[in-house]
């Protein structure tokens, strides 16, 4: 499939997990596909541009981003993607902790969408997708601070959406349940009770399928929210 062939993509977070998935899956579709992630090794790999870059440090966002706009120019997609997991109760979470989940989760994506996003409005065109989380609509227990940034997340993405309408941007949040990735190691949620077993979660392929399908839609075509479960959930 070459459907953005020609087109330029970014991914944040983009070293495992989801991200990695979401960048194949865009370079599948024919996407030169830059990958920024503060564990990647700078240059060219694999035919991905990487830029290793700190998404807590918001200086560090805009170098990313203007050596981005120098060099490929402006994005046709950015995919908002960086986030960090914390599954523990209100009593057992540290402020420290909740500094990180902040740091990560909500203000990393609040400094890309100011990074990309003007440039885009002035092209007139681009996807901007974020990769929020069933818990950016739903109240969990042991979710206190990760529940609370991915609200957060929510509302920055619904207010961009009012900020940049008819721009001819395009901006979505993709909302996924329990995925089988690294985030679950120290979980062990097959062991626990009241748990979705890894076997039955998304896979980051399936998280980057629905990404793709936003991405490639015709201009014409918004779509807000997409929100994906596992089957058995």
């Amino acid at each position: 499939m070459t459907v953005l062939a020609g087109r330029v993509a970014v991914v944040t977070g983009a070293s495992r997990g989801i991200g990695a998935a979401v960048a194949v899956a865009l370079q599948g579709a024919g996407a030169t596909v830059v990958r920024v992630a503060r564990t990647l090794a700078g240059g060219v790999h694999d035919g991905f541009y990487d830029i290793r870059c700190d998404l807590t440090e918001p200086v560090a966002i805009e170098g990313m981003a203007a050596r981005v706009l120098a060099d490929q120019g402006v994005p046709d997609v950015v995919v908002s993607n960086a986030g960090a997991f914390l599954l523990k109760p209100l009593e057992a979470t540290t402020p420290e902790e909740l500094d990180v989940q902040l740091g990560v989760n909500l203000r990393a994506p609040f400094h890309v969408a100011r990074a990309f996003l003007p440039a885009m409005r002035e092209a007139g065109r681009g996807a901007f997708v974020t990769v929020g989380s069933i818990a950016d609509h739903v109240g969990l227990s042991g979710n206190a601070a990760y529940a609370a940034t991915k609200y957060g997340l929510r509302g920055l993405h619904e207010t961009l959406v009012a900020e940049y309408g008819g721009s001819g941007v395009r901006l979505t949040l993709v909302s996924p349940g329990p995925t089988d990735t690294a985030a679950w190691d120290e979980v062990g949620p097959d062991d626990r009770e009241g748990f979705i077993h890894r076997a039955d979660m998304l896979r980051p392929a399936d998280v980057a399928e629905a990404v793709l399908f936003v991405a490639t839609r015709p201009p014409h075509v918004r779509i807000d929210w997409l929100r994906i479960n596992p089957a058995s959930s």
